[in-house]
């Protein structure tokens, strides 16, 4: 019984040594734009064994969204790398004793739940075989849009509401970049636009201005009292970025 206790614990042992500290890079990056990290709550990461699911690795990307110049302005060579220390990342540490298949799953951004996109990728790793510098990056699509007016089910008094009620709405990039007129990141191709409907009833679709940065206004003009939704759309025609957030309102005597 003891040899048999001793000959577990040994062979225990030796599977625990063999296996190698394995390092590799993850980044998540907005379409068009920079590397999601601290500044708008980063990315989930979670990195999974293909063949029996186990989670091998699992955290938060942190760090800087990266240089605007050199992403974003700077013509791209083979090899040239985008990131450094300060780049937004996290680096996962796996131990391996043989080439494991993994996957990499990203939800990004981790803090806004209305905007989440699912990423996922799958490679070889092999034991002691570190993927550093950019690492691993995945491709983030789309805009983040929060509607500031109306709120999530306000009560307005139409009375209040006078010859239309205003819906102002904050946008950024899926890294948190801000969007402007003239500025990196555009407004002036993208189409951003309110559908307010009543009781399910389309009544009518709003373009909204962007007069400050991450800012879109429109008035909505509301004839009678009931139930309404506005839904904000986003959609960007040269990079095929789109977003959506919605909020539902009540108009009362």
């Amino acid at each position: 019984m003891k040899k048999s206790i001793l000959l577990t614990l040994l062979l225990a042992l030796s599977l625990t040594v063999s296996a190698t500290e394995t390092k590799l890079m993850i980044r998540a990056k907005a379409k068009d734009a920079k590397f999601i990290g601290s500044s708008i709550g980063g990315a989930y990461v979670m990195v999974r064994n293909s063949t029996n699911n186990q989670i091998l690795a699992e955290g938060i990307t942190s760090g800087s969204t990266g240089n605007t110049d050199l992403i974003m302005k700077t013509p791209m060579d083979r090899n040239t790398q985008l990131t450094d220390e300060k780049t937004a990342g996290f680096l996962a540490v796996v131990e391996i004793d043989e080439p494991t298949f993994v996957r990499v799953e990203v939800v990004s951004p981790y803090n806004k739940k209305n905007a989440q996109v699912h990423a996922s990728t799958e490679l070889w790793l092999i034991p002691g075989k570190d993927i550093l510098g950019d690492g691993v990056v995945l491709e983030i699509p789309g805009f983040i849009i929060d509607i500031l007016t109306p709120n999530t089910h306000q009560y307005i008094p139409k009375q209040s509401i006078g010859d239309g009620l205003d819906i102002r709405a904050n946008m950024v990039m899926m890294c948190g970049c801000p969007i402007e007129k003239d500025g990196t990141w555009d407004s002036t191709p993208m189409e951003v636009v309110a559908i307010l409907k009543k009781d399910g009833t389309t009544l009518a679709k709003i373009p909204l201005d962007n007069p400050s940065r991450n800012v879109f206004e429109g008035r909505m003009v509301i004839a009678e009292t009931g139930y309404y939704e506005v839904t904000v759309y986003a959609y960007d025609p040269t990079t095929g970025n789109t977003g959506v957030d919605k909020v539902n309102y009540v108009v009362t005597d």
